[in-house]
């Protein structure tokens, strides 16, 4: 797999979609922690790593109807931000997830602290 965040996107889109509630996806620690934020905002609950077949996965369940998944940096175009350029998709309503120097956080907790860092996902 050569884009995970990718994969986790999509994943969730397409469950979304199907009107599947239930997501598992292969573990990593990136991936746990968009996840979690995404659980923090109301988009998914019941996020948790678990054991299947010996190896590691994470289980999430789909609250509501997600109808906008948008990855903006990708491996081979890396999309850096300053914490005023931090663009609020749906003037705020949307959700846009950063990967800063004190770790992934939503975009109003970066601008709340006055930093930037690379844009991942946008998503409402």
């Amino acid at each position: 797999m050569t884009d995970p965040i990718a994969d986790l996107l999509i994943r969730i889109k397409n469950a979304s979609l199907a009107k599947k509630f239930l997501v598992i996806m292969p573990f990593s620690k990136l991936k746990l922690a968009i996840l979690t934020i995404l659980e923090q905002e109301g988009f998914l609950k019941d996020v948790k790593a678990t054991e299947v077949k010996k190896k590691k996965m994470i289980e999430a369940t789909i609250v509501g109807n997600i109808s906008h998944v948008k990855q903006i940096s990708k491996p081979g175009r890396r999309v850096y931000v300053k914490s005023k350029d931090i663009p609020k998709p749906l003037r705020g309503l949307g959700l846009v997830i950063l990967s800063t120097p004190d770790g992934i956080t939503t975009s109003r907790q970066a601008i709340k602290k006055g930093i930037g860092g690379e844009l991942i996902c946008e998503i409402w």
